[in-house]
């Protein structure tokens, strides 16, 4: 039986989390038969929660069955200097704390050039094979959402941690398939070899969604009437550029049939919210947040599925939003405002993908798909649903277990 420790900054406990990916693979890992450990900061990522009030180091908890360690780390709101001083305790407060447990036959962390080295030092220190999981580019999304140059002297810094990492680690995963293609071209391949490269993007539970569209239904006659809508869940903040979609519906507020709802919060809801009401845009609903449990029922109403993310060059090498696997699996099509490269959505041709990020394109795709024949658009609905099952947890599961079996055989030929 494998001892593996999956090590995730921001990975919470069950009632609390929403991105639980490293928990369906602790949970589907066990069932395998897999010792399981899961290590994560006391902090909960954008609320005020820490589970350790006390002056203890670290606790020890279960939940639903999956052992947690809880390293203590000082609390944060937003992305400044607390969120950076946070990332840095975690991963220098592990190689103390973790140094009391029996250890593992190896490690998965889900980390960043900013909370590795500790994690790092840790594993090659006792010669445990060691695994990254990469989930954003960093420094790069700091770059493009921050508006910052590569020849900052920090990002700089940044990126030559990055690449010590790949270099450092026995494999290395990516959420975006891209990521072969990133190391050629910061031209690191000379440094890190490309065979411990791998892909395992996010995903979903196939079957718990099948079941809470069943469930957890939602009585809201904006849902439920005969209209096209045209549905997003998602956060409303400036990245997503959900004025997008809102201009757009301008331009198709002649179309009766056709409505808009938005699910979701954000500092631009207002805005946006007194935007439509000033230029009365009746076809626009601000539908507000929503427990996860009802995206499935909710988005499965949709005549289509909208995505919109700010355009940057993280797209060029993939993408792994959340969100185009929630709605691959409601059967419908999906629209996407933001081209990028290793589509998924034109791979499974259960959309359209757009070429830039005006309210025309927008209004003309959601036209495309309005107008497409019954044939056509029904091949597309069951595209999307056949698409997300090749993303459920299991399958990604399965994908792991190849990544630290080569990890295990990798790491021995060193030692």
């Amino acid at each position: 039986m494998k001892k593996v420790w999956l090590v995730s900054h921001y990975a919470m406990p069950p009632h609390l989390e929403i991105r639980v990916k490293t928990l369906k693979y602790a949970s589907i890992l066990q069932e395998r038969g897999y010792d399981v450990l899961l290590i994560t900061a006391s902090t909960v990522h954008n609320t005020d929660i820490n589970l350790i009030e006390t002056k203890e180091r670290f606790v020890v908890r279960e939940y639903d069955g999956l052992k947690y360690v809880h390293i203590k780390c000082s609390g944060y709101l937003g992305s400044g200097v607390k969120r950076i001083l946070n990332l840095l305790q975690f991963q220098k407060r592990f190689k103390r704390v973790m140094k009391k447990f029996d250890k593992p036959d190896v490690i998965v962390a889900d980390c960043n050039c900013v909370n590795y080295k500790g994690i790092l030092s840790f594993a090659k220190k006792f010669k445990i094979p060691f695994v990254s999981e990469i989930r954003d580019l960093w420094p790069l999304s700091i770059v493009e959402y921050k508006n910052l140059s590569d020849k900052n002297p920090v990002i700089k810094y940044l990126y030559s941690q990055e690449k010590r990492m790949y270099r450092l680690s026995d494999a290395v995963i990516f959420s975006m398939e891209g990521g072969k293609n990133y190391i050629k071209e910061k031209n690191w391949d000379n440094k890190v070899d490309l065979n411990k490269i791998f892909y395992i993007n996010n995903g979903l539970d196939v079957a718990l969604q099948e079941t809470q569209r069943k469930e957890f239904t939602l009585d809201d006659a904006d849902l439920n009437d005969a209209s096209f809508k045209v549905i997003y869940a998602g956060s409303v903040r400036t990245v997503n550029y959900v004025d997008l979609i809102v201009k757009a519906a301008e331009l198709l507020k002649d179309k009766p049939d056709i409505s808009f709802l938005i699910y979701g919060d954000g500092d631009k809801r207002g805005e946006l919210e007194e935007y439509c009401k000033t230029n009365n845009l009746d076809n626009v609903k601000f539908k507000g947040k929503v427990d996860k449990k009802y995206i499935p029922f909710i988005c499965s109403k949709a005549g289509l599925n909208i995505i919109s993310v700010k355009q940057t060059r993280i797209s060029d090498y993939g993408v792994s939003w959340n969100k185009l696997f929630d709605y691959m699996n409601a059967g419908k099509p999906v629209l996407s405002t933001t081209s990028v490269n290793y589509d998924l959505i034109e791979k499974y041709n259960c959309g359209i993908s757009l070429r830039d990020q005006r309210p025309e394109t927008i209004a003309q795709g959601v036209l495309t798909v309005y107008d497409m024949g019954r044939e056509d658009y029904l091949q597309m609905c069951a595209n999307a649903a056949a698409a997300a099952k090749n993303y459920d947890y299991s399958v990604l599961t399965d994908k792991l277990e190849e990544v630290i079996n080569y990890a295990i055989s990798h790491n021995k030929e060193h030692y």
